[in-house]
């Protein structure tokens, strides 16, 4: 089997923010309604042609998209230069539900597509898509997106992808941006791993070479919106409470912004949602929430 490629570090990149995380769920609606319970705003169904349907949580240049299999006949099978979304997240979901792909914003997934096959980290076709989104005042309006995807060998269970809005002023709207929690943003997205640093350089070239803060146990990359936090099983569990366990890398969860914890652990509380809260943020664990850490942070 050859060789890897190695990242070309030498080749200039713009560092690039957090644009969405992929949460595969089972039951969209169920998903919807707790998420609702938490706080959030959720939208409406969107549906793909490739088999599946989303509803998503917006922030102001972000959002979390809660995804779901609808007909699995419509699925693309993976093919030589060719991501199939619909078949990741089938697979994905196989093993669980959950956060399952991190992308990263793009303003030309066609140059950052060249750019992932000229640094070894992808070799795949953009993929373009659209479809019609619904206003609150109901009218429909076209939106539309391009993709470029990698890969970490290193984490085959970890999807990740750039995405670049081409009518971004019909998607973002701080109607859906108002959440009754507080939530301000989505703060960071979170891997877990035996070897922080192994994932390092596939890391750095996916986000554009951003700033790496290197702990003893950890990686946080420092993205011009949010961050991505790379910890191995202790240092998990010690942030975020959960059992540590020996695994390839994975998507643990997420965290959002919020002004203060005391509402939201109000929230919880009423709400009868299980939670661990400290100093820094309150953390909902992934049994209580469908299989992906949610933490709230303090902005």
């Amino acid at each position: 089997m050859p060789d890897t490629p190695m990242p070309d570090t030498t080749l200039p990149s713009a560092p690039r923010g957090l644009d969405h995380l992929v949460i595969g769920v089972r039951d969209l609606d169920a998903a919807g309604a707790f998420y609702e319970t938490l706080g959030f705003k959720v939208g409406a169904r969107n549906r793909h042609p490739w088999g599946t349907e989303n509803r998503i949580v917006q922030f102001p240049g972000s959002f979390l998209e809660l995804i779901t299999i609808s007909d699995e006949g419509a699925l693309v099978a993976p093919a030589p230069r060719l991501f199939s979304f619909g078949s990741f997240v089938r697979d994905a979901l196989e093993q669980g539900e959950g956060l399952s792909m991190l992308v990263l914003e793009s303003t030309d997934a066609k140059a950052d597509a060249a750019a992932f096959r000229r640094t070894g980290i992808g070799d795949y076709e953009p993929f373009f898509f659209e479809r019609q989104a619904r206003r609150p005042d109901g009218s429909e309006v076209r939106v539309a997106f391009s993709l470029a995807f990698a890969a970490d060998p290193l984490a085959p269970e970890c999807g990740f992808f750039v995405c670049q809005q081409h009518e971004p002023q019909n998607f973002w709207n701080p109607a859906f941006q108002q959440h009754a929690n507080g939530a301000t943003g989505l703060a960071s997205a979170i891997i877990i791993t035996d070897d922080p640093a192994a994932h390092r350089d596939f890391l750095s070239a996916f986000a554009g070479f951003p700033e790496v803060l290197e702990g003893n146990a950890d990686l946080v990359l420092t993205l011009p919106r949010g961050r991505i936090d790379v910890l191995d099983p202790e240092a998990a569990q010690a942030i975020y409470h959960i059992e540590p366990d020996t695994t390839p890398a994975r998507f643990l969860g997420f965290c959002v912004a919020v002004p203060e914890l005391e509402a939201v652990a109000a929230r919880l509380e009423a709400a009868g949602i299980a939670f661990a809260q400290g100093d820094e943020r309150i953390v909902v664990p992934p049994e209580a929430a469908l299989g992906c850490v949610i933490a709230f942070e303090r902005s």
